[in-house]
């Protein structure tokens, strides 16, 4: 069993399998899931696990080189998400939407709060 990082095996899995530029959907428990992507759905119950902490781990794990989220965002995701990723984009949720049919991977969280999402762009480490 692995001592540290992320835990949960099908999540572990396929962030290994990322690529530069791949797209990584982290979303909250009600936005929609589109048909294609592999999903990781660690949705526990509302609010389990959040939104921040499994964020916090994703990027632990991952090399980020571009976020988009909701302009719709506000409050402590917002702030969060800005702390983050300085260079954020910003497009209407319906178009985040779009974006996500895209993604490669989409992990669910148990975030129970509106707009709790961003698509990450995967870089590389070198």
């Amino acid at each position: 069993m692995k001592k540290a990082g992320i835990l949960n095996r099908h999540l572990s899995g396929a962030l290994a399998e990322l690529g530069h530029g791949d797209g990584v959907l982290v979303c909250d428990a009600g936005m929609p899931i589109p048909d294609g992507p592999r999903v990781v759905d660690l949705a526990f119950r509302a609010g389990v696990p959040s939104f921040a902490e499994v964020l916090d781990g994703l990027l632990a794990e991952l090399v980020v080189e571009g976020a988009t989220a909701a302009e719709e965002l506000s409050g402590r995701n917002r702030a969060l998400l800005e702390g983050h990723f300085p260079g954020l984009s910003l497009v209407p949720h319906e178009r985040l939407k779009e974006l996500s049919a895209g993604a490669r991977l989409v992990v669910r969280t148990g975030e129970a709060r509106p707009y709790a999402n961003v698509l990450l762009r995967c870089g590389v480490f070198f």
